[in-house]
Parts: structure tokens; sequence; C-alpha cells
């Protein structure tokens, strides 16, 4: 028996299992797109697909709702696939553990994927619906969005009718996005080659940080591991030359990185000084991330590959100086983080080290300032840089018939006060709306904690009165 078949909506949670059950990690979104594809095969459904793997599906009006203007739902295929480090799960090849624990739906030891499965699920289960009536629905469903919204960038919308969307990728329930921050990658890499180094060999690891999602979470203050392996080897720094042998952290760009890992040729007193500096970021991060690990062992003397101490210095030197986290609060919206970088991957290659960086604002211009520094800051050092998957911020509507209706029918029929508010993480909608002229956008989405980390969960309860609540949107289209 299916996992979830005792969850409602029955029909949502049906289509949620099957696409936990198909591989779907960004860049590896055929699987799950040849299955929407033949989803709208047997639906008879008019449908689009292009070489990124993007899928357009589109259902006519039901009778009586033929002059309603299209509704258009939107959201994406792809998830960041992350794992406990002892979780022994191939993401690329194997489906999800799903559990039910406490009302919410997780995945043992991964992330579920409810960013944004579920939004892909409620779309079937609109579109497979025969009871329902609806105007002309146009389903957009993209891939590549967690590393850079590619997928939008580059699908063709020219048969798209509607210019009321209704984005579902989001996690608060209650709370209509209706604006976002913009954002782009860049690439670093400093050129160093290795070589014979001796000397004692000490490991450090940072393991078990909170991380998150470094849109939605970085106003947290919350510790990205590899900057603090860095403080650690920094302090090494001070007291003696330092080898990089090894550095690896993070997985994904757009997540705060929780586990990073390197292994350092240090003079034996350097071991002092670092586990000083660990014992004060666990001080400083004891509210945040509370169950933070740090170990520094010593694996005695040995002569390894390595980078030369001056190039080791450098490179300690460059993430030292880059930008980290909140960059600015917004001076017109409260609490609203304006700008950030989050450091995402990093690795120390034979060729050097590389590290990528996921950058955000709400106002173009400081985006553009915050790359520059970034770009200023490389090249003091060195680096070769690439930036990559721009996109731009979706700006709030003043005024918005289309939100007025939404809010209007939410509070209606929950009772409710709803939270109209912009986020700094980004959606699809500002890439969408430059595709679309005269586009109309809100994006909502059920109660989700803990995105892009294995603690990941979706809540049930919340599932079924969005989707309701998406029904009634549909039915009540003017």
């Amino acid at each position: 028996m299916a996992v979830l078949s005792n969850c409602k909506p029955e029909r949502v949670f049906h289509y949620f299992e099957e696409i936990c059950n198909i591989p779907h990690p960004s860049y590896h979104e055929e699987k799950i797109s040849a299955y929407l594809v033949n989803f709208a095969k047997e639906h008879n459904l008019e449908y689009y697909t292009d070489d990124l793997y993007n899928v357009i599906m589109i259902k006519e009006a039901s009778e009586g709702m033929e002059n309603v203007s299209p509704i258009i739902l939107q959201g994406h295929m792809d998830m960041v696939a992350e794992q406990e480090p002892d979780c022994k799960k191939d993401m690329l090849t194997e489906g999800l553990d799903l559990e039910v624990v406490d009302g919410y739906v997780t995945a043992k030891g991964t992330t579920l994927g409810g960013d944004d499965g579920i939004a892909v699920a409620m779309a079937l289960a609109l579109l497979e619906d025969e009871t329902l009536k609806h105007p002309r629905l146009e389903v957009i469903i993209t891939v590549s969005e967690e590393v850079g919204m590619e997928g939008a960038a580059g699908i063709d919308v020219s048969m798209i009718q509607g210019r009321k969307l209704l984005n579902l990728d989001s996690e608060e329930e209650g709370h209509f996005l209706a604006g976002c921050a913009g954002g782009c990658r860049m690439e670093l890499e400093y050129p160093a080659k290795k070589e014979q180094v001796k000397g004692t060999l000490v490991s450090v690891e940072v393991n078990d940080c909170t991380g998150g999602h470094s849109g939605t979470e970085i106003d947290k203050g919350r510790a990205n591991a590899s900057y603090m392996v860095n403080r650690i080897l920094a302090a090494a720094l001070e007291v003696s030359d330092v080898n990089l042998v090894e550095f690896i952290g993070g997985t994904k760009d757009n997540a705060i990185p929780r586990a990073t890992s390197a292994k350092v040729i240090v003079s034996a007193d350097a071991i002092k000084a670092m586990e000083t500096e660990a014992a004060a970021i666990k001080n400083e991060y004891a509210v945040t991330d509370p169950e933070m690990k740090i170990d520094i062992k010593s694996e005695g003397d040995a002569t390894v590959d390595g980078v030369d101490a001056e190039d080791t210095k450098r490179m300690i030197q460059l993430l030292s100086c880059m930008p980290d986290g909140i960059q600015a609060m917004s001076h017109d919206i409260e609490g609203l983080v304006e700008t950030s970088l989050n450091l995402g991957i990093l690795k120390l290659t034979d060729e050097g080290l590389n590290f990528s960086c996921a950058l955000r604002s709400s106002v173009d211009s400081a985006k553009a300032a915050l790359m520059r520094k970034v770009t200023m800051v490389g090249h003091a050092f060195g680096c070769k840089i690439s930036t990559h998957g721009q996109y731009p911020a979706w700006e709030y509507k003043r005024e918005s018939t289309f939100r007025d209706e939404l809010v209007a029918l939410y509070e209606e029929m929950t009772g409710e006060k709803a939270l109209v508010e912009t986020l700094h993480a980004g959606v699809e909608c500002g890439l969408l709306a430059s595709k679309l002229p005269g586009l109309d956008a809100v994006s909502i989405g059920p109660e989700m904690h803990d995105i892009h980390t294995p603690k990941e969960r979706l809540g049930i309860a919340s599932t079924e009165r969005i989707y309701n609540y998406v029904r009634r949107v549909i039915e009540t289209s003017k």
C-alpha cells in the first residue's frame, strides 16, 4: 500500500508519491518530464515540451466557462537533493523513502522535494478532475529552478493566452507573495597546482549545521559550514604556514552549507589555535546551530600532495574577504532582506580552489553593485570569474485586481487575514512576466518547513486547505 494513501486530498498525494518515486534533482529532470508528458497524453491534453525538458499542459475551458479569462498554474519539477551524511541513497537513481510523522510528510535521510513537487501534484490532480468547472487551464512546469531558473529563462510561452498566474512555490500558508528578489550565480576559480608537502596532517570537519534555503533562511544568521572551516584555517595561519590538501563543502548554491571538511599540513602548535577558534564558533552559533559539530584531528606526520604555503595563504585570505550572508536590509519593507550572498559549493581540485556564490537582491542596482564587489575581490586575488543564471526581480505591483480577488476569497473561506508580502528568495514570476506582458501573478503554497535540508516536511492538512482554495479560485474565476 502506498505510504501516503491515507493523506487527503487523496489524488494530490497519489501524484506527489509518484513524483517522489522518480529521481528529479536539478539537471536530471528527464524522467519526471517524460512522466508529465505521458500524463498529458493519457488525459488528451494539449502539451508542449522542449530540449530543456520544460512541460506545458493546456486543458480547454469546461462548458459555460469558455469566455472566462484563462488561469495559469505554475511550478517547477526539479528538487534540491540533499541528504544526511550517513544516508546511502543515490538520489540520481532512487526514489525517496516517504513517511508520515505528526501530520507532516517527510523523507527518511533526504530532502523531500515538496519544493516544488507539491505544486506539480496539485496541478495534475486539478487537470484530471472532470467535475471541476474551469476556464482554460494553462499549466507551466519548468526545470532547473533551483539552480538559477534556467527552465523559466529558456521556455517558450508563446502559446499561453492567460495573464493571471498562480505560482504554487511558496511555503507559508496564508502568505500571498507579490514580489521577489532577482539573482544570479557567480563562479570563481583561484588557480594553484599541488606539490609534495610535509608536516603534521590535520583534518577539520564542520558538520550538522542547520543550513536551509539561502533566500528564505538567510535572515536566520545560521552558520555557513565552509566559512567556519575557513575561519579555523585562518586561525592556524596566524601561527603556522598552512598547506591545503583537501577542501570540500556544500552541494547547492541556494542551500546554506551544512557540512564542510578540509585537510591541511601545519606545524603541531597550530592545532591549539584551531581548537580555540572552533570553541569560539560553537559559542557564537549556539542558538542558530545547536547541533553543529566541529572535529579537529591530527593524523600525524605525513608527506602528501598539497598546495604550497603562499597559495594556501591567498586562498584563505580570499575566502575571508568574500561577502557572506545579509548585505543590506530593505528600506521600504520592514524586516525584508534586500541583498545577500551565499557561498554554496566549494572544492579544491588539482587546478585550484573552485567555489560558487548565489547572489540575491530586490534592487537591481544593489545586485549589480554586489556582483561588482565579488568581481573586484576575485580579481584582486587573481581568480577566474564567470556569471550564470541571471534572473530579474519580480517587482511588486501596488495595484493588482487578481491579487485583490485572491485575498478576498481566502479571507472569505478561512475567516483569517491574508498577508501580502514580498520575499528575498527567487520565484519564476519575474522571468515569466518578462515573457508575458501584462502578467498579474501571485505565489502561494502549503505549509513547509526546513526546505533544502533533510529535515524538510510538508503539512498534510495545510496541503488540503490550499488545494481546496485553488479549486475555488478556478471555479469562481471571472
